[in-house]
C-alpha cells in the first residue's frame, strides 16, 4: 500500500493569531482548510524566490468588500511585482481617496428603495450615488494631465500622484509611489470609464492607447526569469496575466488562485489552474493550488500567514 500521510485535527487556543490558525489548517492538509495553507505556502516560496517576480490578478467588489487596506499593504511592502485588476475596483479606490466611504447593508434590502435613497448596492454593502458627482469633478479637473498619458498604466499612476494628500492611502496612489505596474485592460468598463468617456463626447481628447499596456505586461513576462500568479477571481485581470504568461521564459513557476467559480461551463474564471499548462500558462513542474472560497476570507487567512514570517522585498 502506498504511504499516505494522516489527516491530522485543527486545534484552537486562547488568543490565536490567524497564522497559527493556517498553521492548524495545514495539519489537516485537505480540503479547504488544507488548501488555505498551501496557498499560503505558496505565496510565501514565491516572495522568497529571489527570480520570482509575482503577477497579481485581482476582480470582485473587494475595495466594498473592506479589503482595501490588505492590498494597499501587499504593494507598500512589494509583496506584487504587477497588479493588474478592474475599472470597478479603481473606481472605489478613487472614491474613498476621494473621502467618500462604502456601508454595511443587507442583501435582503428592498432596491426600489434603495435607488430611491440613491444607494448602490453590492450584496450586502452600500455605496452612495452622489460619489459619482466628486468622481466627475476630480476628472474633469485634472483631465488635460490625465488626457496626456499614454497608456493605461501611467494613466491609473497620474491618478493616484493626483489624489489629495490628506492621510487617506489608496491602492492608486500606492501602485503610484512603489512604482508598482497596475493594469486595467477594461478601465472603460467602470466608473472612472464613464467620467472619462463623458469628457471625449464633450469634444476633449486623449492619447490613451489601450494596446500599449499588452506590450509592457509581455515584456515583463519576457524578461522575468521565474513567474508566480496570485488570482483573486478571474475575468480580464486573470486572463490578462496569463496570456502574458504564454510568453514567460519557463511559464508560471507558482499559482494560487481563490474563486468560487466552477470550471465546468468552460469559462477562464473558473478554470484550474493546472488547464493552464495545455496553453503553456503554467510549468507542468509549478507549485500551486486552486481554493475555492470567497476572496474576502481567503486573501485575510493568506496574507495573516505569510506577513507573520516578516519576508523583506524591498
Amino acid at each position: 500500500m502506498m504511504h499516505l500521510k494522516t489527516v491530522d485535527h485543527l486545534k484552537v487556543w486562547p488568543s490565536m493569531k490567524a497564522s497559527e490558525l493556517v498553521d492548524e489548517m495545514g495539519k489537516s492538509g485537505v480540503m479547504g482548510a488544507g488548501r488555505i495553507a498551501k496557498a499560503a505556502e505558496i505565496y510565501s516560496k514565491m516572495l522568497q524566490d529571489k527570480d520570482c517576480k509575482i503577477f497579481f490578478g485581482q476582480a470582485g467588489a473587494m475595495v466594498p468588500g473592506g479589503m482595501k487596506e490588505i492590498i494597499i499593504d501587499m504593494i507598500r511592502n512589494h509583496y506584487i511585482d504587477v497588479f493588474v485588476t478592474t475599472g470597478a475596483t479603481l473606481t472605489h479606490d478613487l472614491v474613498e481617496a476621494l473621502g467618500y466611504r462604502h456601508y454595511k447593508g443587507s442583501d435582503k434590502a428592498d432596491d426600489a428603495k434603495l435607488h430611491e435613497e440613491k444607494f448602490d448596492r453590492m450584496y450586502d454593502s452600500y455605496m452612495p450615488n452622489d460619489v459619482y458627482e466628486g468622481m466627475e469633478d476630480f476628472i474633469e479637473k485634472n483631465f488635460v494631465s490625465l488626457a496626456d498619458k499614454e497608456t493605461i498604466k501611467d494613466f491609473v499612476w497620474e491618478i493616484g500622484k493626483l489624489l489629495p494628500k490628506d492621510g487617506k492611502d489608496s491602492i492608486l496612489r500606492a501602485a503610484y509611489e512603489e512604482k508598482i505596474p497596475i493594469f486595467c485592460p477594461a478601465i472603460s468598463d467602470s466608473g472612472i470609464g464613464l467620467m472619462v468617456w463623458g469628457r471625449i463626447a464633450s469634444g476633449k481628447k486623449i492619447k490613451t492607447n489601450a494596446f500599449e499596456d499588452l506590450k509592457e505586461i509581455l515584456d515583463i513576462a519576457w524578461t522575468t526569469k521565474k513567474a508566480g500568479v496570485f488570482y483573486l477571481g478571474g475575468g480580464v485581470p486573470k486572463n490578462f496575466i496569463q496570456q502574458a504568461m504564454q510568453f514567460a521564459p519557463e511559464t508560471a513557476s507558482y499559482g494560487i488562485q481563490v474563486t468560487m467559480d466552477r470550471p465546468e461551463p468552460g469559462g477562464s474564471s473558473g478554470a484550474e489552474l493546472k488547464e493552464g499548462i495545455s496553453w503553456g500558462k503554467l510549468n507542468p513542474k509549478a507549485d500551486y493550488t486552486d481554493v475555492i472560497c470567497d476572496s474576502t476570507i481567503a486573501l485575510p487567512l493568506i496574507y495573516a500567514a505569510v506577513k507573520d514570517k516578516k519576508i523583506l522585498r524591498k
